[in-house]
């Protein structure tokens, strides 16, 4: 847990793993790393999550191996085809950060709430520990998105776990059917004001307040989009922190 007590959220929109020149291997992204320091542990304890994969082996075999050399313990929570640990509420609060993977967040919320792991991370986000994840992983902790969890064309989900009173954007820069429909949302009013980022590009959050973003792509950027009060959104352009390294 962080040293500082605060209850932090790093919502990555994309580009937490890079494929290797070895075919297959995962290279782990410095988001992580960013990621990994707000716990304040030299050593953390990183929790994964494959959720959103159905817990798919092959890919919880590889973000093992994304951090191989790393100076993490890394275990992992599974619910295929029942919990892999005897409490998944105790395994949470155990972890000093968790990594929730894409995929479909659909699936996901359905299958934590079943298992009672909506309630569980609330509790561990306020304990402390760094909740953290790439789209599908991203999109979780606020009230809702987008997502082609329901087939190929986009579909506005507001089934979040809502720790985070916002929507959320991701994949911003690589799939331009999520800008307009982000946008569309808000101006209906189906979902909230809140945060969009690119490839790259995390959001990081205390509390429910949202601090900065941060980049592994000195192109990428966040964004703030808005209501306009009429029938439309607006967006402002963030710039994140680079991180080099």
């Amino acid at each position: 847990m962080t040293m500082s007590g605060q209850s932090h959220i790093l919502a990555i929109g994309g580009g937490s793993f890079r494929m290797t020149e070895r075919h297959g291997f995962l290279e782990a992204s410095p988001l992580l790393r960013y990621g990994l320091d707000l716990t304040g542990q030299d050593r953390p304890k990183l929790g994964l999550l494959a959720t959103a994969m159905g817990d798919d082996a092959d890919w919880l075999l590889k973000m093992y191996g994304a951090f191989a050399g790393w100076d993490v313990e890394v275990s992992h929570l599974t619910v295929f085809p029942m919990p892999n640990v005897e409490d998944p509420r105790a395994w949470l609060l155990e972890q000093d950060m968790v990594y929730v993977c894409g995929g479909s967040v659909a699936n996901l919320a359905a299958l934590w709430r079943l298992h009672g792991l909506d309630e569980a991370f609330e509790e561990a986000w306020r304990a402390g520990v760094v909740l953290s994840g790439q789209s599908a992983g991203a999109l979780c902790w606020h009230v809702g998105g987008n997502t082609d969890s329901f087939g190929p064309k986009l579909r506005v989900w507001a089934d979040g776990l809502a720790l985070l009173p916002y929507s959320c954007g991701v994949h911003y820069n690589s799939d331009p059917q999520r800008r307009r429909l982000l946008h569309a949302s808000v101006a209906s009013g189906e979902l909230p004001d809140g945060y969009a980022a690119d490839e790259g590009v995390a959001l990081h959050y205390v509390g429910t307040e949202f601090i900065q973003a941060v980049t592994v792509d000195p192109a990428g950027y966040a964004y703030r989009v808005e209501h306009d009060g009429a029938d439309g959104a607006k967006e402002f352009r963030i710039e994140p922190r680079l991180l080099t390294s």
